[in-house]
């Protein structure tokens, strides 16, 4: 499959803004999304990119999402759900409707976005449908409860949705991030040269993936750094 235009949702300066460089980089027509698509201003003239409003917790501004981007670049070939939030603190201390919040954009909008695009991709008989995970979707850590169990459930969204789509030629895959984001507001330290995941590195193995042959496709992928612990 040739691959002709993405989608990016939850769309910021770190992973999201590598992959609208690599897309571009490979010929995509880049489609970006986020609550204030003002901020991808720079971003859009970098990539010849086009940005939508969308807050991903509303079905009915997801939906209108992918028939804005469907009418402006065609069904993308390639939806990138990159967008999560965190409620910190002991479980006996956290907000519910700050917890309530952190779920909803960790994995219903995961859902939201991903049942959008696998009606456009098995209508079409093709896609990739790639989720952005962290360590907390296989390890709960202390005082991050809500983000695990948003990132739980889209793990166990992507394992589902994997299993169902594949047959119907739409590649799912999920990511798993352990450790940190390298960033311009965070760096390695002098003592611990690649200790932070450099997230142009990342882009490429979300490239990789989506370019794999049907017969081999990859359902899951865990990137770290030297420094995190299995």
């Amino acid at each position: 499959m040739v691959m002709k235009s993405a989608l990016i949702v939850g769309t910021g300066p770190g992973l999201s803004a590598s992959l609208a460089r690599l897309f571009f980089k490979h010929g995509l027509q880049v489609a970006m999304a986020s609550r204030d698509p003002s901020k991808l201003a720079k971003l859009a003239a970098e990539t010849a990119g086009v940005t939508f409003a969308c807050e991903a917790t509303e079905p009915e501004e997801v939906a209108g999402l992918f028939d804005a981007v469907e009418a402006t670049i065609g069904t993308p070939d390639i939806v990138v759900y990159n967008a999560s939030a965190r409620a910190r603190g002991p479980v006996t201390d956290l907000d519910p409707a700050d917890v309530a919040r952190a779920i909803a954009v960790s994995a219903f909008g995961g859902f939201l976005v991903a049942q959008q695009a696998a009606r456009l991709m098995v209508a079409r008989g093709s896609g990739v449908i790639l989720l952005t995970g962290a360590s907390a979707s296989v390890k709960g850590y202390p005082n991050s409860s809500a983000f695990a169990m948003g990132k739980f459930a889209l793990r166990g969204l992507a394992q589902s949705m994997a299993r169902e789509m594949s047959p119907k030629g739409v590649h799912v895959a999920h990511f798993v991030i352990d450790g940190g984001i390298r960033s311009a507001t965070r760096i390695d330290p002098n003592d611990s040269p690649d200790s932070l995941l450099d997230p142009d590195a990342i882009a490429e193995t979300y490239w990789h993936v989506a370019n794999q042959h049907r017969s081999a496709w990859t359902w899951e992928v865990e990137l770290r750094p030297w420094v995190e612990k299995f």
